[in-house]
């Protein structure tokens, strides 16, 4: 394991506690670990691993390292097999494909389109792969699915903006809402729970999506900024940290500055933004225990052994499947707690944030 990968140790209890009581059954001690050896045989310890975009720096940077070394401390002679799709859902239809034909016993996916994805994932099980969902629950026939509770990201989300308006959350003060993909169903979700806590309380004003890409969030903010005017918008609701970067920089250019703007995965760029005042919150969703409980189920399905203890919550997908989940909490985000949250877990050391560009900013915020 990289000096990176210890670094990331998230105290989240009770997803700790239910891994380390799994842990004792782990397989393969007095097996060689041939996991060097090429993985186009595939063969019957081997589990794939399909995550939707790069766009997104929390997949390759952390969800695909940290699955991977759980996946080798549960399972010395596991093989895991990666890829991932780039943002196109039909590279990602036929990366299931090449799974089937490398003969993985298990895919854990990270849908990039969650509807266009049943079919492959029905390919999968007519093969008698089984199908974790990872992250975004795929439609189809999965085994299971681990991710974390996306309508209260959104709840902390909306909140976390109300908090920011303080006195200037009016029935009239205007919003604007850049939801994200709606290919991805925990957009939904974020925009669902983000509503539920906003109506009434606040007025969206424009709401559109933003294809969790920050050039399409700018351009849609830069819309809204001319629909409503500069001065006429109290706050900025963006799905994702991703999004809030090319909103921030819509912001600037039309001199708006000091209104609210959300955020979400705790990003190093969203959270340097917090610090400097140019984004108020993100919602940290700790990539460890999501890894390690995705590692948990794969490995339980790879050897035949029950899941129920981990995923013990069932949701229904968009095709309408009953699917055992394991939801993984979320923390809310703001300049007042960054050195208690990601500082604290060790996601980013203050030297990786407090950059020369943003030292006075973290001087001032009490990081140094």
């Amino acid at each position: 394991m990289n000096a990176m990968m210890r670094r990331v140790v998230i105290g989240t209890a009770a997803v700790s506690m239910a891994l380390s009581v799994a842990a004792c059954g782990k397989a393969g001690d007095d097996k060689k670990d041939d996991a060097s050896g090429s993985s186009s045989s595939g063969g019957s310890k081997t589990i794939g691993l399909l995550l939707p975009d790069s766009v997104t720096a929390r997949y390759d940077k952390f969800d695909h390292p940290l699955f991977e070394a759980k996946v080798k401390e549960l399972c010395a002679d596991c093989e895991v097999s990666y890829a991932n799709a780039a943002g196109d859902a039909a590279k990602q239809a036929q990366q299931v494909s090449t799974m089937i034909t490398k003969g993985v016993k298990v895919i854990v996916i990270s849908s990039q389109d969650a509807a266009a994805i049943k079919s492959s994932v029905q390919a999968a099980v007519d093969k008698g792969i089984k199908v974790v969902a990872y992250d975004r629950l795929a439609q189809g026939p999965v085994s299971a699915y681990v991710s974390f509770d996306n309508e209260k990201v959104g709840e902390q989300q909306g909140q976390a903006l109300l908090d920011a308006l303080g006195s200037k959350a009016t029935p009239s003060a205007n919003v604007v809402m850049i939801n994200g993909d709606d290919a991805d169903p925990n957009a939904a979700l974020f925009k669902a729970g983000a509503h539920k806590v906003l109506d009434g309380k606040v007025k969206i004003a424009y709401e559109q999506s933003g294809l969790w890409k920050d050039t399409v969030a700018n351009q849609k903010v830069t819309a809204a900024i001319t629909q409503l005017g500069a001065k006429k918008i109290a706050g900025v609701y963006a799905a994702n940290d991703g999004m809030a970067g090319g909103i921030a920089t819509a912001l600037k250019g039309a001199g708006i500055s000091g209104i609210p703007l959300t955020g979400q995965d705790a990003e190093l760029a969203g959270i340097q933004r917090i610090i400097a005042g140019t984004q108020s919150s993100t919602v940290y969703k700790p990539f460890k225990p999501e890894a390690d409980a995705a590692a948990q189920l794969a490995v339980n399905l790879l050897e035949g052994k029950s899941i129920d203890s981990f995923a013990t919550q069932t949701l229904t997908s968009g095709s309408g499947d009953k699917v055992p989940s394991q939801l993984v909490p979320s923390i809310s985000v703001t300049k007042e707690n960054v050195k208690d949250t990601v500082i604290k877990d060790g996601l980013y050391t203050a030297a990786e944030i407090c950059t020369p560009e943003f030292a006075k900013a973290c001087k001032a915020a009490g990081i140094e």
